[in-house]
């Protein structure tokens, strides 16, 4: 699809949702990876949210949001479809990106919110891995034994979670998500979305993200 620019950033985990479901659907397009601490001006003239990711379409238009990209590319190819039982794996994510994520960033950065312990942070982010271990039973993904839209958006903060405390994760009592959450950093998909680009310059040979 010509004129399809992503602006991205490798590590964060919106980009990563966006990206997987990109690179789920075929869909090739020019990936500028941003530096966040030096955004180009053309991100900024785009995107008054100014942080990544952002897809410009063709038409001109701007998704500025990680999961409008992700429906957004579904729309385009959906071979195995992600979209099915739509409504309830939105609820899904929604918890997770309303309920989840605030408490995950400050068991991340527990040294920058002192209100609470590492301990509390990490139980308040447990409420919503018992959801996921309950609805991981008798099926491999969220929504049955096949990746799917929900899968994709909620993987990167699991994954990020994990990585707080492997030791701890890996000890716990998640034994599905634990195999879930394996299943998804073994993915090919997962693995093709990280390989690393170097940041974007203007006037640079446009870097293809899907070739």
């Amino acid at each position: 699809m010509a004129g399809l620019i992503l602006y991205s950033f490798r590590r964060c985990p919106f980009a990563m949702r966006a990206r997987m479901a990109i690179a789920y659907a075929e869909i090739k397009l020019e990936l500028r990876e941003v530096v966040l601490k030096n955004k180009p001006e053309q991100l900024l003239q785009i995107s008054s949210k100014a942080t990544v990711p952002v897809l410009r379409l063709s038409d001109g238009r701007v998704l500025e949001q990680s999961l409008d990209i992700m429906l957004w590319a579904l729309q385009q190819r959906d071979v195995d479809l992600w979209l099915l039982d739509e409504s309830q794996q939105l609820a899904l994510i929604e918890q997770c990106d309303l309920d989840f994520k605030p408490w995950l960033d400050k068991y991340k950065y527990a040294d920058r919110f002192l209100e609470h312990s590492l301990d509390y942070y990490r139980q308040q982010c447990c409420s919503y891995l018992s959801i996921l271990e309950r609805q991981l039973q008798g099926n491999l993904y969220l929504f049955g034994d096949k990746l799917s839209l929900a899968d994709a958006a909620i993987f990167p903060f699991i994954r990020q979670f994990a990585h707080v405390d492997r030791n701890w994760f890996y000890d716990s009592d998640y034994p599905l998500l634990q195999t879930w959450l394996g299943l998804q950093l073994d993915s090919v998909i997962f693995r093709g979305i990280m390989q690393k680009y170097s940041p974007w310059q203007l006037g640079q040979q446009p870097q293809m993200f899907i070739e």
